[in-house]
């Protein structure tokens, strides 16, 4: 009987420790999980031209922006995972949230424990393929050499036509016209990547056999810059590999027969050890000191890359306006040598990933020490 009531005292004594032990589980916090943000891309990258690989990563319509995104992203690190991947470009279309593409490349990145690479990210009007969100562009440092004798930035060839009279296409025909008289002015060999920026890509496929005539076996991308434009106009761009190396580290060019340039260079030869590449900087807000803050972040990224916009040998312009081009020319000698001009685009787009966003800049440049 003593033996049942020591049993029984036990298991009471259990039981209320039990009890105990749920009431404090239940007064504690939950531990709540925090999950680590992707980490941000680099500002500014440093590359050897002669080892540089350009590519464009194929349409896809499956799925929306994020998928897309995926999708392009993984195409890239299984063709140049092997590489170092020095910077994508990424044109958006569609009403899609554009900061879901940074934080996709990086997470993707990331899992494959591989160096981010430099990022911009633009929203233009439209794509080549019905359904299809972006088009990413890729830059990358192979290990053995791919332009041994340097290489040409092609500035944009703003060719523009009357409302209602002219074809993009026949307009883009002719804007890659300029673009290979300036290789062949600065004895470039072949076209590593060519981009185009039109009004109107109803004539896509017209386009695409143009530029395949024009450039074989070339990378190229088509973009629709706005959803509308006022008149139609085409502008493309190219960097090419030379056939032999200019005559200094940095030559500018500005061939006979293509419109006289002023404020920037139709042609820069690069044959120097290293480049720096910087992705798109932003200005926010649109007055005049916004438009030169933006353009002093821009010197800073540079300066601690070793680098300086003085020495910039390529800049893309992004502006969401006519007005907000004028922004861009504004400081544009000021941060520039007007001596030395850089190849250039300057082109109007639908939009930037943050909504206070007037323009992005994004420039090629040398080191200080390979310019000297």
């Amino acid at each position: 009987m003593r033996n049942f009531r020591i049993a029984v005292a036990g298991l009471v004594c259990f039981s209320l420790a039990a009890d105990a032990q749920r009431g404090k589980k239940k007064d504690e916090e939950p531990v709540t999980q925090v999950l680590e943000l992707p980490p941000d891309p680099p500002a500014a990258l440093t590359a050897d031209p002669a080892r540089l690989v350009f590519d464009v990563a194929p349409l896809t319509a499956k799925g929306l922006l994020s998928q897309q995104v995926r999708d392009q992203t993984k195409w890239i690190l299984s063709r140049h995972g092997r590489r170092r991947i020095i910077k994508i470009r990424a044109f958006v279309a569609g009403s899609g949230d554009l900061r879901r593409v940074q934080s996709v490349v990086a997470e993707m990145f990331s899992e494959k424990r591989i160096a981010l690479p430099v990022l911009s990210v633009l929203l233009v009007g439209a794509l080549p393929e019905t359904g299809a969100q972006v088009q990413m562009e890729v830059t990358a440092e192979d290990r053995k050499a791919a332009n041994p004798a340097g290489l040409a930035f092609i500035a944009g060839q703003l060719v523009e036509g009357e409302a209602g009279t002219a074809k993009p296409a026949v307009l883009a025909r002719e804007s890659m016209t300029r673009v290979r008289a300036a290789m062949e002015a600065a004895g470039a060999q072949a076209a590593r990547r060519v981009t185009c920026f039109v009004s109107n890509i109803e004539n896509a496929a017209e386009i695409r056999q143009t530029a395949a005539a024009m450039f074989p076996r070339t990378p190229f991308t088509l973009v629709q810059a706005q959803r509308g434009f006022a008149r139609p106009l085409a502008e493309c761009e190219a960097v090419a590999s030379l056939a032999r190396a200019p005559a200094a580290p940095v030559v500018r060019i500005n061939p006979a027969g293509l419109p006289k340039a002023t404020r920037y260079s139709h042609v820069v030869a690069v044959n120097s050890p290293l480049l720096v590449f910087a992705g798109a900087q932003m200005a926010f807000n649109f007055e005049d000191d916004d438009a030169k803050l933006a353009y002093e972040r821009l010197e800073k990224t540079l300066a601690s890359a070793g680098s300086s916009m003085k020495r910039t040998v390529m800049i893309g312009a992004y502006p969401l306006s006519p007005k907000l081009a004028g922004l861009v020319r504004k400081y544009w000698l000021e941060f520039l040598d007007e001596a030395a001009p850089p190849a250039s685009t300057l082109m109007i787009l639908e939009g930037l990933p943050s909504m206070d966003a007037a323009f992005a800049l994004e420039v090629v440049a040398l080191p200080n020490e390979a310019a000297k």
